[in-house]
């Protein structure tokens, strides 16, 4: 089994090749679904010291780019082991955006690789976008489900706000909301109205997939 914090340590270092020789080796030692997640879970906790860095000023957003890059390039990997499809058909399509008044990407991003690489389309409006960007977004695409991120405590009220734009819009019976970053709660996704939260994007693209499923 891979060695998960040094897994973490070097991806939030951003030691390419370090990381890639760590993954090789695991993916050659049979492993199973619980190990790729795990594996997932470090990554993902490697990203977060990125991200980390950057708001110390220790990174730059280039920094962040590679390290989502890396990512992604991971995910591309583990895809046959987490079970994610591998066909080109499309599953159902979210609306992506970070919440006005946020302008953090990493998570966003990283939950974006996630859901691509389950056949998702993947819509992505940007950082810092208003409630009507997403209603508008929602309707011009069909859209199944409308994902908002946020790391700011302004971020709560913007994520409630754009759920009751979607009302407005007259789609929000029609779409599923699910909310991150790291203030989500569960108290701030029942203040939101949003249908549900998590921090961890493979969980996410989890319920996603549910949700998805259980429309058809």
């Amino acid at each position: 089994m891979i060695d998960t914090e040094a897994l973490r340590n070097s991806v939030g270092e951003l030691e390419e090749e370090r990381v890639d020789a760590l993954l090789d080796a695991f993916l050659a030692s049979s492993p199973t679904e619980e190990d790729a997640r795990a594996v997932l879970a470090a990554y993902q906790a490697g990203t977060d010291l990125v991200g980390e860095r950057f708001e110390q000023g220790r990174y730059f957003v280039g920094d962040l780019v590679f390290a989502g890059s890396m990512f992604a390039a991971a995910v591309e990997k583990l895809k046959p082991l987490l079970g994610f499809s591998g066909g080109g058909h499309t599953v159902g399509t979210v609306i992506l955006g970070t919440v006005e008044g946020d302008i953090h990407f990493i998570g966003k991003n990283l939950f974006k690789t996630m859901l691509e690489a389950a056949s998702f389309r993947v819509i992505d409006i940007g950082i810092d976008q208003p409630p009507q960007a997403f209603a508008d977004a929602a309707v011009r695409y069909d859209a199944d489900i409308v994902g908002l991120s946020g790391l700011l405590t302004t971020a709560v009220d913007s994520m409630r706000e754009t759920v009751e734009a979607l009302k407005t819009a007259g789609v929000r019976r029609k779409v599923k909301v699910i909310i991150g970053g790291s203030i989500v709660t569960g108290d701030i996704c029942i203040y939101s109205g949003a249908d549900d939260w998590c921090r961890n994007a493979y969980e996410a693209v989890g319920k996603c997939r549910d949700w998805v499923g259980a429309a058809r």
